[in-house]
């Protein structure tokens, strides 16, 4: 649910028929079950669309949650800014799903967005068709949820 006062979108992205690549839903449900704040969107965007950048126009912070493939361990959980892609993953970090974050990151320039840009990734391990996360990503769940709720109420003090 939108609120144009709230300053704050976190989106989910990915297909939780895919394995792994449901991870982005599965963090963005458990983080609606116990982290709802004031002043903060949720939005599940499953397989992200154009839709999406003309969404993150409206808010001043935006924290994205996806699967990535960037060569880490598996379940290893990554928050940096979207702008920094290209830095801190050398151009390799790609979504498992169509509209991956290097098209993002190119839109983001393209429409020269002037929300702040979060990206909580986490390293797949199997994208093929399944409703289940690997055994890494099932290990490490309940250590990305925390750590990403905690991005979430730092950012939130700052706003």
């Amino acid at each position: 649910m939108s609120n144009s006062s709230n300053k704050f979108a976190v989106i989910g992205l990915g297909n939780t028929l895919r394995r792994d690549d449901g991870i982005g839903i599965v963090i963005l449900e458990s983080l609606l079950n116990s982290c709802k704040r004031e002043r903060v969107d949720y939005f599940n965007f499953g397989i992200a669309s154009f839709d999406l950048v003309h969404r993150m126009e409206a808010y001043e912070f935006i924290l994205l949650i996806d699967g990535i493939n960037a060569g880490l361990k598996p379940g290893e959980l990554k928050i940096f800014e979207l702008k920094d892609i290209s830095y801190h993953l050398k151009g390799t970090v790609i979504s498992t799903h169509e509209f991956d974050l290097k098209s993002l990151f190119e839109l983001y320039k393209r429409f020269e967005l002037k929300s702040k840009i979060y990206v909580a990734g986490i390293q797949v391990q199997d994208v093929s068709f399944g409703d289940s996360l690997s055994q890494p990503l099932k290990d490490s769940l309940e250590h990305s949820i925390s750590e990403t709720r905690l991005f979430i109420d730092k950012t939130l003090l700052n706003i």
